[in-house]
């Protein structure tokens, strides 16, 4: 199914599925699905206003998402995405499904051949976060189930990611799912979620064990100078990273 994007003047952003001839899009009036296609990478007019038509990206598919729980943010997800070496071909697990955001990060970074099983012991949770990742496209390399991740996580996995309140609680679970050098990442808001994880993971042969917190300050470019934003983005979270081995030396 082809997705496109349409932006406004003022930032706004639409996710429109083009899988009929005609699209009732609201506020917008009823549009030909090809008269869309055919402004690709373009401006279209409809109704007196103008609208970039654009192919979805992922800060595209983060912004239009509906929203049920606050979903992580792009400057994190990058960073997780490194540290936990998700590629291409991976099974990743995913704990806490909140909105989806990560979930469509994970699963645009395993590719085709790759898969994500999204866990939540919430089924309004995991309903939304369903319907993002389908919207997104993506529903065919994601599984999403209702379950406690801190009684069991069904491996193997390449990398295992905890976005929930204890995820300490599922260090030891994670360890059994992942396959030997696979990574676990969490998240968490604040400090003391962060100590107990980190003790929980060197209780097990985890390596490379570290925590990282990235703050984000946007630049004001004008012809008469540069200077920071006054708005910048601090604290969201925290990210710990580690790696299973079989032992330790």
């Amino acid at each position: 199914m082809d997705r496109v994007v349409l932006l406004d003047r003022q930032g706004r952003k639409r996710l429109l599925e083009l899988d009929a001839e005609t699209l009732s899009v609201p506020g917008l009036g009823v549009l030909k699905a090809d008269n869309v296609r055919s402004a690709l990478g373009g401006v279209l007019a409809i109704g007196g206003e103008s609208f970039y038509v654009l192919r979805p990206s992922a800060r595209d598919l983060a912004e239009t998402l509906e929203r049920k729980a606050q979903i992580i943010t792009a400057k994190d997800v990058a960073l997780l995405l490194f540290y936990a070496d998700v590629k291409p071909g991976d099974t990743v697990v995913e704990a806490g499904s909140g909105s989806g955001a990560l979930t469509i990060a994970l699963a645009r970074a395993v590719g085709e051949s790759g898969r994500v099983v999204s866990c939540d012991v919430r089924e309004d949770f995991l309903a939304v976060a369903r319907e993002n990742v389908r919207r997104a496209g993506l529903e065919g390399r994601v599984e999403f189930r209702r379950q406690d991740v801190r009684e069991r996580i069904e491996g193997p996995a390449d990398a295992v990611v905890l976005d929930f309140l204890d995820p300490w609680n599922a260090v030891k679970t994670a360890y059994e799912a992942l396959s030997p050098c696979g990574h676990l990442a969490t998240y968490s808001p604040n400090m003391e979620q962060v100590k107990e994880t980190v003790l929980a993971m060197r209780k097990l042969p985890f390596i490379e064990v570290r925590t990282v917190e990235v703050l984000e300050r946007e630049l004001e470019v004008r012809e008469q100078g540069v200077r920071p934003a006054f708005a910048a983005l601090g604290h969201t979270g925290y990210l710990t990273v580690g790696r299973k081995v079989i032992e330790t030396q």
